[in-house]
């Protein structure tokens, strides 16, 4: 079969040089991107490399055939040192490019090109060099030399790292850049074969290096990754810079931590809250520089400093807690939420976890402010409205003129009012505070909230219509377990509570469904879903509240569902703002309409939650 082709082995090198040379060509309008100029230089040396080893199969003067192989000797050389700057700087790894370690390499490469050209006078690469046709081609034999095999081993390491490199960038960025990886990998593997077996001896002829003859597949594969991958219209590169960038530009200190919680990576701005630069805090415990209120760890498992572990919703990380320092120049005692989650690679193995620090200084000097303040005003509230209060009874039923009765009755309803403002501020508070959902069961906290309207001194006519409870598959009364669902029980009651008692405090005693015109309110409450079996997500509880008051203003509705309050738009009170923040606790949606003839109907849709 070879007999077809004379001198085949010339041939395919020849044409494993030309396929370099005209790749280099094609991508030559992309110099300047991450890894074209060092791509340019692999071709380089490949097409010196395959010319020089072809060339010479088709001389027979041993003098200049000695050249050509040196020549050959410098494309090996090169081919892997600028495979390898190819891969680091494609990668996004050009600042390895710029390190020691690099110039060691590339100095390396200098020292081996000097040691090739002066082989006559030491004989480092071979000795015994001579002619050893086979093919019908000038191949030839010679002993290699201790740097002939240091050179192959350094080159087989360097263009093994760079693969190392590629296959990771496929692993870690997936099909984004899978084509272009991929195909550049596996490039490089049929040379790199051909290479090691020639030096080694092995095959029925070792004289005939067939590694420029592999460039050929070489090529072919590195022109899809040109042409079909669209190799440098698109790098791993970017990513890269991405993801540094992401870090590095946050705000909030970001720390990357090994599984033995030393450290790996800071940004800037944790470089400025711990009070030292990355590189002196890198391998070295956090603990060392940030006081952590929680261990930093997964589940409590290998804790190096006690206590129970950070987690956030199952992922080894935590929040709610807090940790002060001071290290930041001029800025003071700052105040940082710890948030602390699992690092996982693309096969979602642990290696290591993130901790970020935000900045809360301010927010939790306002929640100080506000927490003082509630209290302060709750406390003179309560004591002064209910002096106020009592006084007002007492002048009441003491004053005989109707004109004084009827204001000392205005001073003590207005005392009352005072009062009772002071403990929707308390629970307002409650609201605002964290709590974990718990089974709570509508029907009951409906019942229990309409015994305590109808207990009031006033004395408001509540009816209440609960729908009967939904069967069961099997026919049976689902009982109390149809009327639950898990969510905070203070913040459901706050809803349900103020949705009554607004219905009864602000009415004006000119009703229409009683004949003395006073305070009447329906509660009603039904399901509204499919049957038990059904009951997935779509099932809520449905309260309404309806009363014969005079309305709600629009403006006072407008402002809660807008969420701001401005000088020309407020409320009263706080009940409508109780009832969305109470709404928003347990995830119920809250709408306001008026009833004919008169009156608001307050519809309240409570999303049924199973346990967890």
């Amino acid at each position: 079969m070879f007999d077809l082709v004379p001198a085949w082995p010339a041939v395919g090198s020849l044409a494993g040089g030309a396929g370099a040379i005209a790749l280099a060509w094609a991508i030559r309008e992309h110099r300047g991107r991450p890894g074209v100029d060092w791509f340019l230089g692999v071709f380089a040396a490949q097409a010196t490399w395959c010319l020089s080893y072809g060339v010479g199969l088709l001389v027979a003067d041993p003098t200049i055939r000695a050249a050509l192989e040196a020549t050959m000797w410098l494309g090996v050389i090169w081919t892997g040192i600028a495979f390898l700057g190819f891969a680091l700087e494609y990668t996004g790894r050009s600042d390895v490019v710029r390190s020691r370690l690099f110039a060691a390499v590339v100095g390396f490469g200098l020292l081996s090109s000097a040691l090739v050209a002066t082989n006559s006078l030491h004989g480092a690469f071979w000795t015994d060099f001579g002619r050893d046709p086979v093919f019908g081609v000038e191949t030839v034999s010679y002993a290699f030399g201790p740097w002939a095999y240091l050179t192959v081993v350094a080159e087989t390491v360097l263009v093994a790292s760079a693969v190392f490199l590629l296959v990771d960038t496929l692993l870690s960025y997936g099909p984004l850049y899978r084509r272009e990886s991929a195909a550049v990998a596996l490039s490089s593997l049929p040379p790199g074969f051909a290479l090691v077996a020639w030096t080694l001896g092995l095959g029925p002829v070792p004289q005939l290096q067939l590694a420029p003859l592999m460039f050929v597949p070489h090529m072919v594969l590195d022109a899809y990754a040109f042409d079909r991958a669209e190799m440098f219209e698109r790098n791993p590169t970017t990513s890269r810079a991405a993801e540094r960038t992401a870090i590095d530009d946050l705000r909030d200190p970001v720390v990357a931590l090994a599984l033995d919680r030393r450290v790996v990576r800071l940004n800037p701005a944790a470089e400025a809250v711990l009070g030292v630069d990355a590189e002196t805090a890198r391998d070295r415990p956090l603990s060392e520089f940030l006081d952590l209120p929680v261990a930093v760890g997964d589940e409590g498992a290998d804790e190096p400093d006690g206590g129970e572990s950070a987690r956030d919703e199952g992922a080894g990380g935590g929040s709610g807690e807090t940790v002060e320092t001071d290290a930041v120049a001029g800025a003071g005692r700052r105040t940082y939420a710890v948030s602390v989650s699992r690092l996982t690679d693309p096969n979602e193995t642990h290696v290591g976890y993130t901790v970020v620090l935000s900045d809360v200084t301010e927010r939790e000097r306002r929640r100080q402010q506000l927490e003082v303040l509630n209290r302060i005003l709750r406390h003179n509230l309560r004591n002064d409205a209910g002096v106020v209060r009592g006084y007002g009874e007492i002048l009441r039923d003491r004053l005989e003129e109707p004109e004084l009765v009827q204001m000392a009755d205005a001073v003590e309803r207005r005392a009352g009012a005072l009062a009772a403002l002071g403990e929707k501020a308390g629970t307002v508070e409650r609201l605002l505070a964290e709590s974990d959902p718990e089974p709570t069961d509508v029907r009951d906290l409906l019942n229990s909230v309409v015994a305590d309207a109808r207990e009031r001194d006033d004395a408001p006519a509540v009816e209440l219509d609960v729908e009967d409870a939904v069967a069961s598959d099997d026919g049976a009364d689902a009982g109390n377990a149809d009327w639950v669902t898990h969510v905070r029980p203070d913040a459901l009651r706050a809803v349900v509570e103020n949705t009554v008692e607004n219905a009864v405090d602000h009415h004006d005693g000119e009703g229409t469904e009683r004949d003395d015109g006073g305070a009447w309110v329906r509660a009603s409450l039904r399901r509204e879903g499919g049957t038990t079996a059904e009951r997935e997500g779509d099932d809520r509880f449905v309260l309404t509240v309806e009363d014969d008051g005079p309305g709600i203003p629009d403006h006072e509705v407008e402002a809660v569902e807008s969420g701001r309050e401005t000088a020309l738009e407020h409320g009263s009170g706080l009940g409508l703002w109780v009832v969305a923040w109470g709404a928003a606790a347990v995830g119920a949606d809250v709408g306001y309409e008026n009833r004919a003839p008169r009156g608001t109907r307050v519809t309240v849709s409570v999303p049924v939650v199973g346990a967890e």
